[in-house]
């Protein structure tokens, strides 16, 4: 699985029509296979939680069901945050940016976000330190 133990939320059906709102919908600039980058981001403390991707559909269920669901590029189906793993993403609230091309989700995170078990994904790999030195200029 291309998220670590990350269930899908359906099979790998072709994706039914969304239910997301006309207004929401007309506003979305989508890659070219109808995707948005949607960003999760620790609701209290700023945190940069994961990137994952999303379609209408995925938009619309979390939306409407508060919990986050993807849109798997690899095994080309829905999942939900947290329901094999237990690391839930209660979200907190859902916004475009200013290009309307990248959706931010605050959560309440419960766990890793990682699929590697970490807390984020932006942990393992530093460029840049805060001090503004390279990573690996010490």
């Amino acid at each position: 699985m291309g998220r670590g133990t990350m269930a899908p939320m359906t099979t790998s059906t072709p994706r039914r029509p969304s239910q997301l709102d006309p207004e929401i919908a007309a506003r979305l600039k989508r890659s070219a296979d109808g995707l948005l980058p949607a960003i999760a981001q620790q609701y209290d403390t700023g945190e940069v939680l994961m990137l994952g991707w999303m379609d209408d559909e995925a938009l619309h269920r979390t939306l409407t069901t508060g919990r986050c669901t993807y849109w798997s590029r690899s095994r080309r189906e829905y999942w939900v945050k947290g329901d094999t793993s237990g690391h839930f993403q209660h979200v907190k609230s859902v916004a475009l940016d200013c290009d309307a091309d990248t959706v931010l989700v605050k959560v309440d995170q419960v766990g890793a976000a990682c699929h590697t078990g970490a807390r984020t994904c932006f942990d393992a790999d530093v460029l840049l330190k805060d001090s503004g030195t390279p990573a690996g200029d010490q």
